[in-house]
This record gives C-alpha cells, structure tokens and sequence, in this order.
C-alpha cells in the first residue's frame, strides 16, 4: 500500500478513545492549521456517557461544529415514570436540555433550548431513559490556527461538568423535575380533551397572558390573573393537577371585544400560542388550543397557486376563475381568502382572526355600504356572512378579536369582553343589540365543499447545485435550495428551530416520495405525521443541525409561499364534516 493511500485511509477512519486522549490530541494540535480540527472526528469515551464529534467545522467563519452526546440509561439514572408514556419523555427532554443549555452558557458550546414553548426538538432526545445531545461548538481558532488548550477545556472538562450536573437524575431537583413533566403532560391532556368538552379553546383560572413585551415572551412580573367569568366557567380533571377551572370557549364562533389596549389581542395571542405547550412558570401552562386552530390574516404581496376561494370572490369583472384562482401578487382580501381555505384543506377546524391584521372588507359589509353597491357589483362576499355556514356545513369553529364591528353579534354563538385584562360574558347583551341594527341582507346560505391540490414535485425544489440547502433567517424566511420562503404572516412560528422543520419535512416528503404528484397535499401531510410520530428523528436523514418538528399547519402554509411551486391537479372535493 502505497504512502499516500495509507494517509486517506487514515483520514477516514474515525477515530475512537477517551476523553483524556482527546484533550491529548489537542494539546498536540494547538497551534496548527484550523483544518485540522477535522482530526478530531470520532467517538470519545467519558465517565459513563460518549461523545461523537460528527462534523468539525473547517474554518472558524463556517457553521458551528457539531457534536453528539450519549448518556446511557444506567448513567442517567431517571425513572421510568419521567419518561413513559412518549409526551413525559418530551417534557423530560425539555427539562434537561434547558439546564444543560443554563450550564454551558458563556462557554463554546451552545444548546437549542428554545423559549417559552415545549416543542419536540432534535437537541435532545430522550429513548427508554437513555438520552441524546446534540450540541454545536464554536471550535476557537484564532488566526486560523487551532487552540487546542481552550477546545479541550470546552469538550474534556465544560461539557462533562454540565452533562454530571444536568443529564443524571441524582444531580437534579426531583420535585423540580417532576413538576414540570407532569405540567407537560397535563397541558398535553387538556388539549386532547377539548372535542369530548365540546371546547375550542380553555384558558385556566389564575393564567397569566401579559407579555412583557412584544420582544419579550416572558410574563409580564405584575400582570392581572386570568379569572374566568362565572357564566363560562369549565370544570376539568387533568392526569396530575387533578380538578381545574377556567373559561371554557365552545365549538362556533366566537367574538373576543372590547376597547383598545383592553386585552382582546394578548387573549387571542395566547390562544394561538395554546397549540403548544410552555414551560412551568409560563403563565400559560393551562391555555390551550383546538390542536389544529390556525391563525389566518391578510398578506398583500404573496403569491398563490389554484385555490378555490369562489367562497369568498366571485363574479369578477374581467372573468377570471375564481374556483381555479392564481394571482403572483395577492390583495388583503384575495390572500386572506386563500390562507383560509389553505388552512382548512390542511384539516384546520379553528380559525383564529384579529381585525387588526385582516382586510377589512374580506370581514364586513355593512348596510350602507351595501345599498351604495349592490351585491351585483361586489365580488366579494364577507366573512361575517360565512362564518356560521362554515361551522354548520364543516365543523369549523371560529375565534375573532373584533372592535369595529357590531353586525357579527348577528352570527356570534358568544360574545367574551376584555376590560382591564379581564373578561366578562357579554353575549346576552349583544345579542338583545341585535334587534336594533338595520336591514342588513345576508349574502351567503353556505359554504362549498373544499377542493383538494396535488403539489407538483419538481417544483419543490430542497436542492441547490445538486446539495441539499435549508436555512433560516429567524422566524420569517425559510432558505429552501434557491428560493426564500417569506413566512411573516404565518404568526404560529414560534421558533427559528420550527423553520429548519419545515425545511427538512418538504425535503423528507420529495425524498421519500410521499410528494409525489398524485397524492393531494392533505395526503400527503397525513403520511408526514405518520412519520412524525416517532419524532423528530423521522425527517433528521442526515442533517446535523438544530431543529423542532412543525405542525401540519406551518408546513402546508410555507409550501403555499413556496414562489416556485406549482399544482397540477385541483379536481378532488372533500366532504369535511358536519358538525
């Protein structure tokens, strides 16, 4: 065997020893060419736990280097109760990543530990009691040369003091511990209650909606408590609390009003943060969301690909096909028609809408303005006069924040009022108001049935220059291969590690064929979160960096964005329900 044959064999065989040789390596490293990091690539023996150095950045400007933690069961040491069934194991993965994160902090190493929302990340996964990390690591390399005394003391003596004091059940709180698993599986439970209640929303006694900012999601320190008023007081019986009470928001539709700086917007944000659940102390623990509501707004400017919004617009001057309805440059009303009906082709059986962010005249047409233009001259048909065909034709149920327009206590089922952060049932007294309005004519007795895509898969396109390329700018841009998804408008992102998810689920969804240009994008979300029920491990294929699994819902809407993207069929009609 030749020299230059034996080193290439060299060079990729990984490497495998303790940690005491890794920092020995290191040592030896120190002060040579930053490339050589890659030298240090393998698996390296620790005090009951391993730790695989996956990929070693190759120059101190590229992405973070990526390494790998195992701690076996034996070593970890948590009982079964923390970690069965699967929802416990999540709450038990967002403990310890968020005090292992808490220990490294201001060392090379970073943790994905997210905010406010438990979300099922690929930081740290947790698997018949035996865990494991993912990390980055800024390898220090200044003048591009290799620093191997501060690299070993980050990998040989950082990350071991904090997997000691984070990752082994002896080292933590066990009340701690155990109050915030059992306050996961509780908010988990609560949602998973709501349709036998028949609820779409429930928002416990005592909760705390205040933000402290709009760049700050923690409480608001001297905010008022949630109470809820008598007259929609629920009563319910969680797995771990045991009974609870708060304001239970039924199936139809409901308005959320009151003036302004009143609270209807820190209510309705919390309900759209309900599909998810939040870490103890949140104040947010017990407000939870029908697990497939969807806020909808207007959102000038984005494209769209044949959606039916004939619902919505019809009858338009210059003859287009509004049941086939293609636009590269959307209005307020003609976008907000199109999210709606994306979302519930995705299977959404709660809308959420402020009147802040919706079109104004996709919501309302009043009596005036309805005998200046007459039905025949107006294409559009308003959402105050869709809303109960849509919950009577499809079951679907719908949450508004409104303060400028009364003629929705004609369709509200209730009527909730903030005044002072706190809410008062106000719907007998809408109601009695209702005798006093006008003639006002009702332009619609239904709702159609939705007519179902099928996405063209070579027009999803993950790959760039023959690699696959997903990135995040924030919350607002997904990078997937050469196009930028704008995701502003889709306000149920909650995190840059949700991006990345949906990223690798249009990408796990081309590679696998379940996009395959014959299944309706409905099907094939199906067969997504088929894969997505052993977690986020499903649609990882080889990637290395942070992510959290998205909903349904974030996905269908970023593939609805995604510019390049076309539908070659829209003939199937789906029946969604009655309610």
């Amino acid at each position: 065997m030749t020299k230059s044959k034996r080193d290439t064999r060299a060079r990729n065989t990984p490497n495998r020893g303790s940690l005491d040789e890794l920092s020995s390596l290191l040592e030896r490293l120190n002060g040579s060419g930053y490339g050589k990091y890659k030298s240090i690539e393998g698996t390296w023996e620790g005090e009951g736990f391993a730790v695989d150095v996956r990929k070693a950045q190759t120059d101190p400007f590229a992405p973070s280097s990526r390494i790998e933690v195992r701690v076996p069961a034996g070593t970890a040491g948590f009982p079964e109760r923390l970690w069965r069934p699967q929802v416990r194991a999540r709450g038990l993965a967002d403990y310890v990543l968020r005090r292992i994160g808490a220990r490294l902090r201001g060392t090379l190493l970073s943790a994905d530990v997210g905010g406010q929302e438990v979300l099922d990340r690929s930081a740290l996964r947790v698997r018949d009691g035996a865990l494991t990390l993912r990390l980055g690591i800024d390898l220090p390399g200044p003048r591009r040369r290799i620093a191997g005394p501060a690299a070993s003391e980050a990998l040989c003596e950082q990350l071991p003091r904090a997997i000691k004091d984070a990752a082994v059940y002896d080292a933590l709180d066990p009340e701690s511990v155990e109050e915030f698993v059992d306050s996961v599986e509780d908010s988990a439970a609560l949602r998973r209650m709501l349709p036998s209640l028949g609820l779409v929303a429930f928002v416990a006694d005592g909760a705390m909606l205040a933000r402290r900012s709009g760049t700050d999601d923690r409480p608001l320190t001297d905010g008022i408590p949630f109470r809820s008023p008598e007259s929609l007081r629920t009563e319910v019986t969680l797995p771990n609390r045991g009974t609870v009470t708060g304001m239970g928001i039924g199936r139809g539709t409901t308005l959320i009003v009151g003036g302004g700086f009143h609270g209807k917007s820190t209510l309705l944000r919390a309900l759209e943060r309900g599909v998810y659940d939040h870490v103890v102390g949140d104040g947010r623990e017990l407000v939870v969301t029908d697990e497939t509501a969807v806020k909808v707004r207007a959102e000038d400017g984005r494209s769209v690909q044949r959606v039916d919004v004939s619902a919505f617009l019809d009858r338009l001057p210059n003859g287009v096909d509004t049941s086939d309805f293609c636009t590269a440059n959307a209005s307020g009303s003609t976008s907000q028609a199109a999210s709606t009906i994306e979302a519930l082709e995705a299977g959404a059986k709660a809308l959420l809408i402020d009147e802040d962010t919706a079109a104004t005249n996709m919501m309302i047409r009043d009596e005036r303005m309805q005998d200046l233009v007459a039905k025949d001259n107006e294409p559009l048909t308003p959402f105050v006069d869709l809303v109960r065909p849509l919950f009577a034709d499809h079951g679907v149920s719908t949450v508004l924040a409104m303060g400028g327009s009364g003629d929705y206590f004609d369709v509200a089922d209730r009527v909730i009022m903030m005044a002072g952060y706190e809410p008062r049932d106000v719907t007998a007294e809408a109601h009695r108001l209702r005798s006093r309005g006008g003639t006002r004519t009702v332009e619609a007795d239904g709702f159609p049935e939705i007519r179902h895509r099928v996405c063209e898969p070579g027009s999803v396109t993950p790959d760039q220059h023959g690699r696959r390329r997903i990135k995040q700018r924030g919350t607002d841009t997904l990078v997937l291969g050469g196009a930028d998804i704008d995701l502003r408008a889709v306000e149920q992102i909650v995190d840059t590690s949700q991006v990345i998810g949906i990223g690798l689920a249009l990408s796990h969804g081309i590679e696998t064929g379940l996009l395959d240009g014959e299944r309706t994008i409905a099907e094939f979300l199906d067969l997504l979160d088929r894969d997505l029920e052993s977690g986020a491990d499903a649609i990882q294929r080889g990637f290395l960096g942070d992510f959290a699994v998205p909903r349904r819902f974030e996905i269908a809407a970023a593939l609805a964005r995604l510019r390049p993207m076309r539908i070659s069929g829209a003939g199937r009609v789906s029946g969604m329900g009655r309610a």
